[in-house]
């Protein structure tokens, strides 16, 4: 059962595609096209979506579904539901009050909430708005002292999961961003201003509230500018192996495509791997990330922990990730839409929907429990995840 949440009425959002089209019309184009934007030509943010369409479940018939629980331990913790929401950076240029509404929504319905350094509100408030539920995402930079100082604070507040991310050695080519001109802090034009006076929905609240800032890096750098373009490579082996001797709670890599990377990480220590492309935000030519997930499963192992997010829209897609070898997954981009559709209302109404999608897929297909997905419900399984007892991989706790 889905908790009901008298805030999460809405009259307009029934899926994320509901979401995305209710945002559209409200989002100045410049912010609409931010959150919805990839790299390149976007092949690879569409072969995300399309890839997910082409996997399909077998439905199973006159088994007792009427009672079905979708409760999910995870590194320690157990969740309402086998979703979460990913780290993205800025989500108050979707509505003000952004991360805060995601923090209190993650408390309602009990998922996590991953807050990315480049994140418009503090480390520290995130903490206390979302408690326990409360990841932290770290992006490297040039400077190790100043990336060491974002995991100091995180450990003061009190997070016990720390994601790494490491497909951004560059920020890619975005060429919707570039034809918007979009920069932070916003540079006003004709054209922008155009842009903003016919969407006084977003820009009036935005203009009350103020224009959001990653003040994460402020206090490092003591500078207001912030380049979004600088260099974060320095993610790379030997930080990760000085990350691993200086955080004691779990440590998540995120943005793994490779087998041959996924080894080599575990190897390293880390706790679980985030199996990601990015969105389709970094490399046009990367392939889709749910067709690596079955042989990131089969580098690592049946019992290793997995998340899973790139591509995901529904509740369906929810439980696909889970039959190809997840054992959690997040969303991103649907939060976005959901916040410029209607703010926190908006995320809450998509937690709700997404969840309802997830239990009735499960009765579908025969299952009562989310932990008795496996590769076996899919139509068509991969031969990669063809391994004995693969199941028993989807309680990691």
């Amino acid at each position: 059962m889905i908790k009901k949440n008298i805030n999460s009425e809405s009259e307009k959002i029934f899926s994320t595609q509901d979401a995305l089209q209710v945002a559209k019309q409200r989002l100045p184009r410049l912010i609409f096209d931010f959150i919805e934007g990839s790299t390149g030509r976007e092949v690879a943010a569409l072969r995300n979506l399309t890839r997910f369409d082409e996997i399909t479940l077998q439905p199973r018939v006159m088994q007792d579904v009427e009672i079905r629980n979708l409760k999910t331990p995870f590194l320690g913790q157990s969740y309402d539901l086998p979703f979460g929401i990913a780290p993205m950076g800025m989500c108050n240029l979707a509505w003000p009050g952004a991360d805060q509404a995601l923090a209190e929504a993650a408390q309602s319905f009990n998922i996590p909430v991953c807050l990315s350094s480049a994140a418009s509100s503090s480390i520290e408030n995130m903490r206390l708005w979302a408690g326990k539920n409360s990841w932290f995402q770290l992006y490297v930079g040039s400077s190790m002292e100043e990336s060491l100082a974002l995991v100091d604070r995180a450990h003061k507040a009190g997070y016990e999961n720390l994601i790494l991310t490491v497909d951004v050695p560059q920020v890619s080519r975005r060429l919707r961003d570039l034809r918007n001109g979009f920069q932070m802090p916003f540079k006003m034009t004709p054209k922008l201003f155009m842009d903003f006076a016919t969407h006084p929905h977003w820009s009036l609240a935005t203009l009350w509230q103020g224009v959001p800032e990653p003040i994460n890096f402020k206090p490092l750098t003591g500078d207001k500018t912030f380049d979004r373009n600088a260099s974060r490579a320095g993610a790379n082996w030997d930080f990760l192996e000085r990350l691993r001797e200086l955080w004691k709670g779990n440590l998540i890599v995120k943005g793994v495509t490779s087998a041959a990377d996924a080894g080599r990480i575990q190897q390293a220590g880390a706790d679980a791997i985030y199996v990601s492309n990015h969105g389709g935000r970094q490399l046009d030519s990367a392939p889709a990330a749910i067709d690596v997930l079955p042989l990131i499963r089969q580098a690592v192992g049946a019992d290793y922990p997995l998340i899973f997010d790139s591509g995901v829209r529904s509740g369906e897609d929810v439980v696909k990730a889970l039959a190809m070898g997840a054992n959690f997954v997040m969303l991103g981009r649907p939060f976005m839409f959901a916040l410029g559709a209607e703010g926190a209302r908006g995320v809450n109404a998509l937690i709700r929907t997404l969840g309802e999608d997830t239990s009735l897929t499960l009765a579908q297909t025969g299952l009562t429990e989310i932990n008795e997905v496996t590769p076996s419900m899919l139509n068509k399984c991969p031969p990669e995840l063809l391994m004995e007892d693969l199941g028993s991989s989807k309680n990691v706790t």
